[in-house]
């Protein structure tokens, strides 16, 4: 990555505010302990001028003059050194009487009764200048006119050398957790910019057409890597709409260009032959039965739209299931004696659940039409009950089944366990089944009628839930075919 658009990410910007709002604070620290330093070295030394001006003045008082002298020449003995404290007896016309210093400085006061002056100190047979401070006090002696003025203080050199050095210090700290700073911000930024590349190059892929394409983890587990596991969950289930509208298409094509070309050879053939009144009327028959079956298809469609973008949530209503269910299945009760098949319903009365009568009629036909069709002996069961608050209809049959691994399939639009798609039916009952189940809340489960035996069977739920009241009977009741008590 270029220098120039490092700078313009939004990750350098926020790097570098982060930056900013650290530097500031840490060089306000840092003042802080250099101020807090120099004022603590500062009291310190004053407060051992204190104890000495302290000392001195005790010994004034119990032996006046002579004795102070005394005691100040004890402690100015040898050559003034920058270590040592500084001191000045002189009398009220400042003649120097006895000390370490050869007269009295040329000061400015920093306060009352403190000066500051400079101070020529030889060190390593050099003569340099140091700053002193000092405190002064006025002597009284009795039978003398004026004031002996005494003076003691302490060179500056090592509390300034001190301060200095720890200047200098927290300077090059600074300096040095600045450049840190900006190194870490500098690879936190590109590495979370590497991140974000990454997922930029898995998407331009992707929009290239390379839909297996998934942004890379890390494994840290970190908000990036859950970041790029909800997105590759995304593409996932993109790539899956994908491949099932594909496969959406290629079946809409199969399953409506059969009747729409056998529709145009019978309209075709009508004119080609001889005017006949019979055979059009014949022709136009067949047509409109092609016709019913394309229209059949389109609303079923339309249907399942509707079911899924829930715009019939307000019409949505109590309903009575046992007597929706025994409608439908008084319907079907004439195909199942074609077939010679048992329709057997077990309705557990005042089940009652908020949906749309119609939808949920549909729904129970359709269940009971797939059972019916492919059943080719024995019984179809239609079952009402209730639960631990859920309502469920469950359709049985004694048919061959579905495999497990086809279960969820058999559920997506024109989904056909046979390739052939001779079956009569366009593969749309289930999902209508399954939207109709979402839009209620509930859901629909597939399961063996007759789990072990040869012809497993097959067993539909459709639970959702249900708002019954009243008092229920304490089981279903007894099975039997439909029209018997």
């Amino acid at each position: 990555m270029t220098p120039v658009r490092l700078l313009r990410t939004n990750a350098f910007r926020i790097a570098a505010l982060y930056l900013a709002l650290f530097a500031a604070s840490m060089l306000a620290l840092l003042a802080f302990i250099y101020v807090s330093t120099a004022d603590y070295i500062e009291r310190q030394t004053e407060e051992t001028v204190d104890q000495e001006i302290s000392a001195l003045r005790d010994e004034f008082q119990r032996g006046e003059l002579p004795l102070l002298r005394h005691a100040i020449a004890q402690r100015s003995v040898g050559p003034l050194r920058s270590d040592q404290t500084l001191y000045l007896l002189t009398d009220p016309n400042l003649v120097p009487i006895e000390g370490n210093l050869s007269k009295w400085p040329n000061a400015q006061s920093v306060r009352p009764g403190w000066i500051s002056f400079p101070l020529d100190v030889e060190v390593k047979g050099v003569m340099e200048v140091h700053q002193a401070r000092a405190a002064v006090i006025d002597l009284s002696v009795a039978g003398r006119l004026g004031h002996y003025h005494l003076l003691v203080g302490r060179d500056l050199r090592d509390a300034n050398l001190f301060r200095s050095s720890m200047l200098q210090t927290l300077a090059w700290a600074s300096v040095l957790t600045l450049a840190l700073g900006v190194v870490g911000g500098l690879f936190l930024t590109r590495n979370m910019l590497r991140r974000v590349d990454a997922v930029n190059r898995t998407s331009e892929r992707i929009m290239r057409g390379d839909f297996s394409q998934r942004v890379p983890l890390s494994g840290s587990r970190d908000e990036f890597d859950q970041l790029a596991t909800n997105l590759n969950a995304m593409l996932d289930q993109i790539e899956r709409l994908m491949s099932g509208m594909r496969q959406v298409t290629d079946n809409i094509a199969h399953d409506l260009r059969t009747p729409l070309s056998r529709l145009r050879a019978r309209l075709e053939l009508a004119l080609l032959e001889k005017p006949d009144a019979a055979r059009y009327g014949e022709a136009l028959r067949q047509s409109i039965a092609e016709a019913d079956t394309l229209l059949g298809t389109f609303n079923a469609l339309l249907s399942i739209a509707e079911a899924e973008a829930g715009t019939r949530r307000e019409m949505l209503g109590v309903i009575d299931l046992e007597e929706t269910a025994r409608s439908v299945a008084e319907l079907y009760e004439p195909v199942a004696d074609e077939k010679g098949l048992a329709l057997i319903a077990a309705l557990d009365p005042r089940v009652r659940v908020r949906g749309d009568r119609h939808l949920l009629s549909q729904a129970i036909a359709n269940l009971l039409d797939n059972a019916l069709k492919y059943t080719p002996e024995g019984s179809v069961t239609l079952t009402v009950r209730a639960a631990e608050g859920w309502a469920y209809v469950e359709v049985t049959d004694t048919g061959p089944g579905v495999p497990a691994e086809q279960r969820e399939a058999v559920f997506d639009r024109f989904y056909r366990l046979e390739g052939s798609r001779s079956t009569p039916g366009n593969g749309l009952g289930l999902s209508l089944v399954r939207a109709v189940a979402r839009m209620h809340g509930g859901s629909v489960r597939m399961e063996d009628g007759r789990p072990g035996t040869a012809r497993p069977g097959l067993k539909v739920t459709l639970a959702i839930p249900a708002i019954e009241t009243a008092e229920r009977p304490a089981q279903v009741p007894h099975p039997a075919p439909l029209g018997t008590s």
